[in-house]
């Protein structure tokens, strides 16, 4: 991600090479050392002698520019130790305590520094700019020239660093005020042609594949969004002004998705961005959907440059849905701003971003590794494709469905298959080693393969598949309809293929994991930021679906292999999707979301409500996860706050010999041997995840509605 990585990070993110007097200080020993002496006494800086040797290896490091930057900046030290100087001069002269002065003489013209301790770091922000303000020319087109009267005006105009200006209040920003709001209700529409007229700004064959899926599904959205609008249960819901933007179909990383898309790369990503844009059109809502990195700028007004300098103006978005690529484009574009508004942004997660990894520091502190995670957001903001981490918010999709809700029961009765199987597996690399597997199947099934073939390539399929090539989305849903049997490899894992194969009335025949995949022993989810153990290549489907629809075997034992298959043959199944997974269930879904979390409130989570909280103590060793499940339950991160207190511990007859607040993700738990009860300290860890077996975890589960594991009864 070297060219997509945000730019811009302010100071105190550059960590060690941030500017200021640790960077700057090159006057060797004697002046660090009257430095030192002089701050001791008047606690005016700490400046040490590993302090110094850290920045002289950042130096050699940055030869360019070292010698301007050195003899710039030992003036200013010089002249700091004089006023340090003076002042301590005075301080022994009068053995009393100088008059307040709150302002610091600093740079050749009249503008001072203002010393205030509600702004203890504007000084420092100050000299940053002094020497980097040319390094952004987002920094200019604020009006900062290099003088330390513009770059005052700046820090306390535009960023929030340095005092207020004329009494200005800081809700005052340019970026902090609130536009006009808009109280229109959010009311069901009958038609998808905004959504057309949206999505015809952008190009591609991914954006064709959304707006394709979208046209073939419109008659489904609409047909499922007036059903929902004669349920007048639904609570209503302002209109909201939402932004859509894939990153990952944007800048270098959204060329190389596109080439994949064309070669039978992985869809579920463009499935999900096509639902979620059709769900939201029918709630009513107002999209922009935009997969330009540039056009990103524009709509959320950042300021022309890298990136260092806040947006110009409010944003003027209600929620934005992105992905782990928009965020770091949005970082990149926002500034100070990006931290301002990160409670409106939704993150499009496949597989989930647990507490643990979420949270920086203590992921780094903890061992938890990732390459995706540590954005502290909260937890529910990450929308997955299929309900495996409660922690996170369950997103999915819409299934293509093979009959429509007017088709009769006994028109069902008729629906008949051929006797082919159909293997889920669109590239070369995904059938390695699974020849005898594929074969066993082949004994009792005419066996069909939808691999990608470039041109002037032999195939490497076994002789006795028959190869369609790549097919359209149309072609593919007319060849599952005659197929009895969906093959999984074993990968890609957890994608929609399945759950619309199944929809369409195949069974699905899946390899189990023994032991269970994971970021420990796998190379595709090391790096992810969750600890799950995938125990088939289709978790969901084995779980929540199950038999007769969704068979797992071990692949490599030819004869359960080929006893599955007979046992397949000889049943019956009617096409069959989980309430969560058809239209219908999805604006369900998406419409409680949007009415009900609201992560830019201060207070406590009040949805789910505290009537669908029923309390677990977990046996030791077993996460929040597998209790609720055990009962036929889901875990409610939200409702953990119900939980973090001595009294919870007290309710469940637990003794405490001691009781204390820790950041730790397996809190609230009890330990039984040292019966300690221990509290979470840290919101952002409350977590469904993770297991100790020196804990017993304090759980919150909750019931659900039948098919629609995210919604409780009481939720809508």
């Amino acid at each position: 991600m070297a060219k997509d990585e945000p730019a811009g990070r302010s100071p105190e993110e550059q960590g060690q090479r941030g500017l200021g007097f640790r960077r700057l200080a090159l006057r060797l020993e004697a002046l660090s050392t009257q430095v030192q002496r002089l701050s001791r006494e008047r606690d005016v800086t700490q400046l040490t002698r590993e302090d110094v040797n850290l920045l002289l290896q950042s130096f050699r490091q940055d030869q360019q520019g070292l010698a301007r930057l050195v003899e710039r900046e030992l003036k200013r030290v010089s002249q700091k130790l004089d006023q340090l100087s003076r002042h301590h001069h005075h301080h022994h002269k009068s053995h009393t305590p100088p008059p307040h002065d709150d302002r610091a003489h600093i740079g050749p013209n009249d503008c001072e520094v203002p010393m205030d301790s509600a702004y203890p770091v504007c000084a420092e922000k100050v000299e940053f700019l002094q020497s980097r303000w040319q390094s952004d020319p987002c920094y200019a087109f604020y009006g900062v020239d290099g003088s330390t009267c513009s770059i005052l005006t700046y820090l306390s105009q535009i960023e929030d660093f340095c005092p207020p200006h004329l009494r200005r209040n800081h809700s005052e920003l340019p970026w902090h005020k609130k536009p006009h709001t808009y109280t229109e209700k959010a009311e069901i529409r009958t038609s998808l042609s905004q959504l057309y007229e949206v999505i015809g700004n952008n190009s591609g064959p991914a954006i064709d594949f959304i707006r394709s899926r979208v046209d073939r599904m419109s008659e489904q959205w609409i047909q499922a969004g007036l059903r929902m609008g004669h349920n007048s249960n639904k609570t209503v819901s302002n209109q909201m002004r939402v932004l859509l933007y894939p990153g990952a179909l944007a800048g270098t990383v959204g060329q190389r998705f596109e080439a994949m898309v064309e070669r039978g790369g992985p869809l579920g990503e463009l499935v999900q961005w096509a639902d979620l844009s059709a769900c939201l059109i029918i709630l009513g809502h107002n999209i922009t959907f935009s997969t330009s990195q540039h056009q990103l700028h524009s709509l959320i007004g950042a300021a022309p440059g890298r990136g260092s300098c806040p947006i110009q103006r409010p944003l003027t978005f209600d929620l934005i849905y992105t992905d782990y690529h928009g965020l770091a484009h949005l970082q990149g574009a926002m500034g100070l701003a990006f931290q301002h508004y990160q409670c409106r942004f939704r993150i499009l997660d496949s597989f989930g971003t647990e507490p643990a990894f979420n949270l920086g520091s203590y992921a780094h502190r903890h061992g938890y590794k990732t390459l995706w995670g540590r954005w502290g957001l909260q937890p529910l903001q990450y929308m997955t494709m299929f309900p495996h981490t409660p922690d996170n918010s369950f997103l999915g999709f819409a299934s293509e469905e093979a009959v429509r809700a007017e088709v009769r029961e006994e028109e069902l009765e008729s629906h008949r298959k051929d006797r082919i199987a159909i293997v889920y597996g669109k590239q070369d690399y995904m059938w390695q080693g699974k020849s005898e597997y594929v074969e066993v199947v082949s004994e009792e099934l005419e066996t069909h393969a939808t691999v990608f073939q470039p041109p002037g390539h032999t195939s490497n399929l076994p002789s006795f598949i028959r190869n369609h090539g790549l097919l359209t989305q149309e072609h593919f849903l007319q060849l599952l309809r005659r197929a009895k049997v969906f093959v999984g490899l074993g990968f890609p894992y957890e994608g929609p293929a399945p759950i619309e194969a199944i929809a369409l009335g195949c069974i699905f025949l899946q390899p189990q994991f023994d032991p269970p995949h994971s970021s420990d022993n796998n190379d595709f989810y090391k790096g992810k930021p969750t600890t799950r153990q995938i125990s088939s290549q289709h978790p969901y489907a084995e779980e929540f679906i199950g038999k007769p629809h969704v068979w797992t075997v071990n692949m490599t034992n030819s004869t359960d292999v080929r006893e599955a298959v007979k046992a397949i043959l000889s049943t019956e199944v009617k096409p069959f999707t989980p309430r969560e997974f058809t239209c219908e269930g999805m604006l369900e879904r998406v419409h409680g979301y949007i009415t009900h979390q609201d992560f830019c409130s201060k207070s406590v989570p009040v949805w789910p409500p505290e009537s669908a909280l029923r309390v677990h103590l977990g046996p030791l060793g077993q996460s929040c996860v597998s209790v609720c499940r055990r009962s036929s339950l889901v875990c409610e991160p939200a409702l953990f706050h119900h939980l973090n207190s001595p009294s919870a511990f007290t309710r469940l007859g637990l003794g405490c010999s001691s009781v204390g607040p820790e950041i730790n993700h397996l809190f609230p738990a009890y330990n039984p041997w040292g019966r300690h009860c221990g509290l979470q300290q840290e919101p952002l860890l409350f977590s469904c995840a993770g297991s100790d077996p020196s804990h017993r975890r304090l759980c919150p589960c909750r019931a659900h509605l039948p098919g629609q594991v995210a919604l409780c009864p009481d939720c809508i």
